[in-house]
């Protein structure tokens, strides 16, 4: 996949090759993001947004979407999910219709978040539910302690830095803590 992005709005994107994608976490404030949609589907990517830290621009039938980066469809009907995804390529939005794979410039992982841990897995929509089962997987692994330790390891990492202590040397630091904590076994 290419994308080239100007200033905060996607300029033009196309896929080189079926099945290749582009795994990135998106900083919130980089990015405006819009949502258009009903029920269950729509209130579920509203809460996929707020937990990203996101303050999604809820859009109306009658909405600009100028200035937007990302839009997401949920719980609209085959015409008007389609129509979406046109008017926000034609803007050169990024789009993403629920369910609707064809439809979509990009994907939504299952996603486990441990404070800023963030783990995700994708199947490139063919197959949602093992990407569910693995985060479930990945949630049995990684507890909530996870953002505790992620803290540890933070402070550590800011103390070597601090000490002028890099690469190689910074990451046996920060290996030896982990198995000293035994936190990956």
């Amino acid at each position: 996949m290419f994308l080239q992005l100007g200033g905060n709005t996607p300029t033009s994107v196309w896929f080189h090759e079926a099945g290749s994608l582009l795994p990135i976490i998106l900083n919130p404030e980089m990015a405006r993001v819009g949502v258009i949609g009903s029920g269950e589907a729509l209130e579920r990517r509203l809460s996929l947004l707020v937990a990203a830290g996101v303050e999604p621009v809820r859009l109306s039938p009658q909405s600009a979407i100028d200035g937007l980066s990302l839009l997401f469809v949920a719980g609209l009907d085959k015409d008007a999910s389609a129509a979406w995804a046109s008017r926000a390529r034609a803007a050169g939005v990024l789009v993403n219709v629920e369910d609707v794979p064809a439809l979509c410039d990009f994907h939504i992982p299952a996603i486990l978040r441990r404070g800023d841990l963030v783990f995700s897995v994708s199947t490139h929509g063919r197959s949602p539910a093992l990407a569910r089962r693995l985060r479930e997987l990945l949630e049995e692994q990684f507890g909530p302690e996870w953002d505790a330790r992620l803290e540890e390891l933070g402070a550590l990492r800011a103390r070597l830095l601090a000490d002028g202590i890099h690469g190689g040397a910074l990451a046996d630091e920060v290996h030896g803590l982990i198995d000293e904590k035994g936190w990956l076994k």
